[in-house]
């Protein structure tokens, strides 16, 4: 996806976010802001590609201030918000254990985005709420009948915290469809995005094979990522992506194959993007 006008206000509230994180001292973020606005006026340009665009800035800034994870403190704080609300998820979903219902409860997991939102953002209460939504979008019924006739699914992750709502339905895709689940997480930190030990914690190798993206990108970046996951990409039946900076990254690429966005739309660019109101679920079916 191509950067918006908006993205540049978003991306100096996420550096000034990630600086505040990094390092303390105020001459430090003083001259860090400025390599920002350095760099923006060098990069933000028209049809720059904006999750590449957000992966150079978040890395110039770590660089900078010499601090390689900012948003360690994050990451651990969502994945704790997401195992409190797991009793009350696993209650609903003994009410209603159908794939859909699984699916819902995974995208509603995509509001912990400390990246897309204010951190100040009561992400619970956010949570909460979208599970009372019905989806703009709803190609479950595709995704169903793509998984009845698949032998491997790639599943890329992408937040902390959300990762925690991703494993209840890796589980039910084993359950219920018993295929080969390659789990894609993160290969360093950037914001707050999943990473490998984040996966094992949870225990998910139990049904997945993990693997990194050989990236730490924000979402998938094609000339970052490694060579496994582009082939990957190209020859797994069934692509499930989670969150925006997938989306982004994705359709930048041609993949020769469908697939599946699970997210919510947490900016106005990618919802203009897709077609819906902010901060709309969405299951989605688009072919690269």
């Amino acid at each position: 996806m191509k950067v918006n006008y908006e993205c540049a206000s978003c991306m100096l509230r996420q550096s000034r976010e990630a600086i505040e994180h990094a390092v303390e001292a105020n001459d430090k973020r003083m001259d860090v802001s400025l390599k920002v606005l350095e760099f923006m006026e060098k990069h933000f340009k028209k049809d720059s590609n904006s999750n590449k665009l957000g992966t150079d800035l978040h890395h110039m800034i770590m660089k900078e201030t010499k601090n390689n994870d900012p948003y360690k403190q994050l990451r651990e704080q969502g994945n704790q918000l997401a195992k409190k609300l797991v009793p009350p998820i696993e209650d609903m979903l003994k009410e209603n254990p159908s794939f859909e219902n699984y699916v819902k409860i995974a995208v509603a997991g995509n509001i912990i985005d400390f990246g897309a939102l204010e951190e100040s953002t009561n992400m619970e209460e956010l949570i909460k709420e979208q599970l009372k939504r019905q989806p703009s979008i709803n190609h479950i019924d595709k995704l169903d009948k793509a998984l009845q006739t698949a032998k491997t699914v790639l599943y890329l992750a992408d937040n902390c915290g959300e990762i925690v709502f991703d494993k209840l339905l890796i589980e039910k895709i084993k359950e219920d469809y018993n295929l080969e689940i390659i789990l894609a997480l993160k290969e360093n930190p950037i914001l707050n995005d999943a990473l490998l030990s984040d996966a094992e914690d949870l225990e998910l190798d139990k049904y997945t094979k993990l693997i990194t993206t050989g990236a730490a990108s924000v979402g998938v970046v094609e000339d970052y990522v490694s060579d496994e996951l582009i082939e990957l990409l190209h020859s797994c039946d069934v692509v499930i992506s989670k969150g925006m900076g997938n989306y982004e990254g994705l359709t930048e690429m041609n993949i020769n194959r469908s697939v599946f966005f699970l997210l919510n739309t947490k900016c106005q660019a990618i919802s203009d993007e897709i077609g819906v109101g902010l901060r709309s679920s969405v299951i989605i079916k688009k072919d690269l």
